[in-house]
C-alpha cells in the first residue's frame, strides 16, 4: 500500500480532495460541487451538513481502500467563516456567508465603541466592511442580535478548524485563520485585540495552536496524524516560501484576486487601508501585506451579461485568444464600459454596464479584461511599493486565462513573471505544513510546471 497524506481543500465553488505521496506527487483527486442552502434570513450559504457528510463518506471510502495507506489528513478552506457549536457539539447556526450584509446599527455600534480613531484597522490589518467578511464582527453581531443563540455557544471555530474537529472532536483555534482579516488579532501586541477581551469572547475561542500542529490519534481503527487546518491563502504561500528564498509576490487568483507580499511585515498605513490592503498571516505568525478584490466573482457576473447580450453560451469566452488589434484600439479610447457590482475599489465607473458600444463578444470581453487588469495592476503596485521584489508568481483559476496572463506580464515587464498550470496551491501547502522535510531546489519547476512569460510588444507603447 502506498503511504499518502489526505487533504480536503474547500473553496466557495469547488470542494476538492487530494492524496499526496511522500514526494508531494498527486496520486488521487476528487472534486464535487455542493448546492448552497439558505440561512434563516433567506441568504444563500454553504450547506455545512451536506459538506460534512461528503467529507466523512469520501474519507471512509478511501480509508477502506487496499491501495492507499493514509498516514495523515489536513484541511484547507476559505476564511471569514465561523462555526458555532453548543455544549453537545451540535451546530447552532448556519455557516453565514461572508458576503451577507451586517445590520447597519451593529456596524455603527461597533465603530462608535472601538473604531473612533482608525487605530483598530491599522492594529488588526483588517479593513472594516459592511458585510460578514470581517469574521470577528460575526461574533459581535451574534452577541447582540441573536442573544439567546449566543448564550448557548460553547465553541466558535474558524472553518478549517471545524473540519478538523469533525475528525478529532478536539476544539482549537489556529493563527492563520485568526490573523487573516478577522479583526480579532492585534498584530502589534501579538494577541487578541482588546475589544475581544472587553466583549468577553475569549471563553468561546478555543486555545490557539500553530498550523503545524497535528493530533496523533486513532480514527476508524487507523492510527494517523490529523492536522488542525489552515487558511487557504496562507497555505497557498507555503510551497513558494519553502522553495524560493528570494523575495517575491504571489498573485493568487480565483473568486478573489489576492496579491500577497510575505516579505513586507510593516504595519499598514491608513492609505494602505483606503486602497483595500490588509494583512494575512504566515504559519510562523509573521504578517503578510496583501491587496484583494473580488475579481473572479465580478468576472463571472460580467461574462454572463456579455454572453446574454451577444447570445453566446456561457463558456464561449474560454476559447478567446488575445487580439492585439482589438486591445490597442480599445485602450486608445480610454473609456470605462462596465459597472462593477461587487468590487468597491476606486475607479471611474459608468452608471450601468454598456455593451451597445461593442461590435462583437470578443471586443466586449477584451474591454472587460482591460478594466479588471487596471484594478489588478493597482493592487499589485500597492503591495510591491518600494520593495526590491523582481518576481511575481501567479497561481489559481486565472492562470488558464491567456488574456489575463498576457496583460499582467505586459504591465509588469520589468519583473520575472512565472505562472503554473498546477491547481494544487492551497492543498499542497496544507500537506506541507504537516511535515518538517525540506524541499528540493527545483521543486516549483518540477511540481508546479512553472512557465516563464515573455511580455508582448505593443505598437502604441
Amino acid at each position: 500500500m502506498k503511504q499518502v497524506t489526505a487533504i480536503f481543500d474547500i473553496g466557495k465553488t469547488n470542494k476538492k480532495f487530494f492524496l499526496f505521496d511522500a514526494n508531494y506527487q498527486e496520486v488521487w483527486r476528487e472534486y464535487t460541487n455542493i448546492k448552497e442552502i439558505i440561512d434563516e434570513d433567506g441568504y444563500p450559504t454553504e450547506d455545512l451538513p451536506g459538506l460534512s457528510h461528503w467529507l466523512k463518506d469520501l474519507f471512509d471510502r478511501i480509508l477502506a481502500s487496499e491501495e492507499y495507506d493514509i498516514t495523515a489528513i489536513n484541511f484547507s478552506t476559505y476564511g471569514a467563516s465561523m462555526v458555532y457549536l453548543d455544549e453537545h457539539d451540535q451546530l447552532l447556526t448556519p455557516l453565514y456567508n461572508y458576503t451577507k450584509p451586517l445590520p447597519k446599527k451593529i456596524l455603527e455600534k461597533f465603530k462608535q465603541t472601538y473604531v473612533q480613531d482608525g487605530s483598530f484597522e491599522v492594529a488588526t490589518g483588517t479593513p472594516l466592511t459592511p458585510t460578514m467578511l470581517t469574521a470577528g464582527l460575526q461574533l459581535y453581531w451574534l452577541k447582540y442580535e441573536q442573544t439567546e443563540v449566543f448564550k448557548k455557544v460553547k465553541y466558535a471555530l474558524s472553518f478549517p478548524q471545524y473540519l478538523s474537529f469533525l475528525f478529532t472532536g478536539i476544539a482549537v483555534s489556529e493563527y492563520t485563520s485568526i490573523g487573516c482579516h478577522t479583526g480579532l488579532w492585534n498584530y502589534e501586541t501579538k494577541d487578541y485585540h482588546q475589544w475581544v477581551y472587553q466583549e468577553q469572547l475569549t471563553h468561546i475561542l478555543p486555545p490557539i495552536v500553530s498550523a503545524q500542529t497535528s493530533i496523533n490519534m486513532t480514527y476508524q481503527t487507523k492510527r494517523m496524524r490529523i492536522g488542525v487546518g489552515i487558511h487557504d491563502s496562507s497555505a497557498a504561500m507555503l510551497p513558494y516560501l519553502l522553495s524560493d528564498k528570494k523575495p517575491f509576490i504571489l498573485l493568487s487568483t480565483g473568486t478573489w484576486s489576492i496579491a500577497l507580499n510575505p516579505f513586507n511585515d510593516q504595519p499598514l498605513t491608513k492609505n494602505d487601508l483606503a486602497n483595500n490592503c490588509l494583512n494575512y498571516m504566515q504559519v510562523n505568525g509573521e504578517r503578510v501585506k496583501a491587496a484583494r478584490f473580488f475579481m473572479g466573482n465580478e468576472y463571472k457576473i460580467q461574462v454572463e451579461k456579455i454572453s446574454h447580450y451577444f447570445k453566446k453560451p456561457y463558456g464561449y469566452h474560454r476559447d478567446i485568444v488575445f487580439n492585439q488589434d482589438i486591445y490597442e484600439r480599445l485602450i486608445q479610447q480610454k473609456a470605462s464600459r462596465f459597472k462593477f457590482e461587487t468590487i468597491v475599489l476606486k475607479r471611474d465607473s459608468p452608471g450601468q454596464t454598456s455593451l451597445e458600444h461593442f461590435e462583437s463578444f470578443e471586443e466586449a470581453y477584451h474591454q472587460l479584461m482591460i478594466e479588471l487588469i487596471e484594478l489588478q495592476t493597482f493592487a499589485l503596485k500597492n503591495v510591491i511599493q518600494k520593495s526590491t521584489i523582481k518576481k511575481i508568481y501567479i497561481d489559481g483559476g486565472f492562470t488558464d486565462n491567456y488574456i489575463f496572463i498576457t496583460l499582467v506580464t505586459y504591465h509588469f515587464s520589468a519583473y520575472k513573471v512565472r505562472t503554473t498550470i498546477s491547481s494544487l496551491g492551497s492543498a499542497l501547502g496544507a500537506a506541507m505544513v504537516m511535515s518538517d522535510d525540506k524541499l528540493p531546489k527545483k521543486f516549483l519547476k518540477k511540481n508546479y510546471k512553472m512557465q516563464k512569460l515573455v511580455p508582448i510588444e505593443l505598437v502604441s507603447a
